[in-house]
């Protein structure tokens, strides 16, 4: 019959059901019923857990991948840049191409707007359907951009390595 070292209760298997102790090869003494020891009890070796399996650096901030990659595209070029910096997610490769591709889609979609207002303003030379023309574009170029946010927010949520035709082989090359 074993004891525990630690507290004193018998112990049937290879743990104190008491306190959790581990038990060591050679099991300890039985306690003094009255309680007093001539001397005191070997103490068990530090025990030591078995670590947990080895984790992603983002799943260990407490974000796992497939979000973290979908969020880089929430608020394009803040978002982006945020996850750039934070320093778990800066080390996986996937959450830095997003990162960057989305950073160059929030600024191309800057230049076409540019441009598009370029476009508007020498079409107001033509009388009627200029004006009809650029009421058309805005409306237009703006769904393409919401649906091309959607479409990268769900390609990267779902794991997806959706790479867009002129910025994502800039990304790919940052990233």
């Amino acid at each position: 019959m074993a004891f525990c070292a630690n507290c004193g209760a018998e112990v049937q298997g290879r743990f104190c059901a008491k306190c959790g102790t581990p038990m060591s090869a050679a099991a300890a003494p039985p306690p003094d019923p009255q309680g007093a020891y001539t001397s005191p009890p070997p103490q068990p070796p530090p025990y030591s857990a078995p670590l947990p399996p080895p984790t992603a650096p983002a799943q260990a901030a407490g974000l796992e991948e497939n979000m973290a990659c979908a969020l880089c595209y929430l608020v394009g070029l803040l978002t982006g840049v945020l996850f750039l910096v934070l320093a778990p997610y800066n080390q996986n490769r996937l959450i830095r191409f997003h990162a960057f591709q989305s950073i160059f889609v929030h600024i191309a979609s800057f230049f076409v707007f540019i441009g598009l207002m370029i476009v508007v303003s020498f079409l107001h030379f033509i009388p009627v359907l200029g004006t009809i023309l650029a009421l058309m574009l805005y409306p237009v170029v703006g769904l393409v951009f919401f649906i091309l946010w959607l479409m990268l927010m769900y390609k990267a949520y779902n794991r997806e390595r959706w790479v867009l035709p002129i910025v994502g082989p800039l990304a790919e090359k940052q990233a």
